[in-house]
């Protein structure tokens, strides 16, 4: 099942974000059957990370509870706002 998964960072929170980030690409090299796409959002200029864009493939939203849960960026209170919803891929179509 495909989520889409936006997250917002707390304002002024780069030196959070980049402290973290090391284990967050970590959390998310074990999750790599699961990812379809993931990255992070950028400032106006694109020389700063906002948050983050993942399209993930999991059996259920508790699943992608307990995926997002154990994040690092997560356990570190780096967003602002979490949003998951499902999403149906129509553009290229599925063979």
């Amino acid at each position: 099942m495909l989520f889409f998964i936006h997250c917002i960072d707390k304002p002024d929170s780069q030196e959070l974000r980049a402290e973290n980030r090391r284990h967050h690409l970590e959390h998310l090299s074990l999750f790599k059957k699961n990812i379809v796409c993931a990255g992070p959002t950028l400032s106006e200029d694109g020389e700063g990370m906002t948050g983050s864009v993942m399209l993930v493939d999991f059996p259920d939203r508790s699943a992608v509870e307990g995926f997002m849960h154990r994040d690092p960026y997560t356990r570190a209170q780096l967003f602002q706002s979490v949003r998951v919803e499902r999403w149906k891929k129509v553009i290229p179509a599925s063979a």
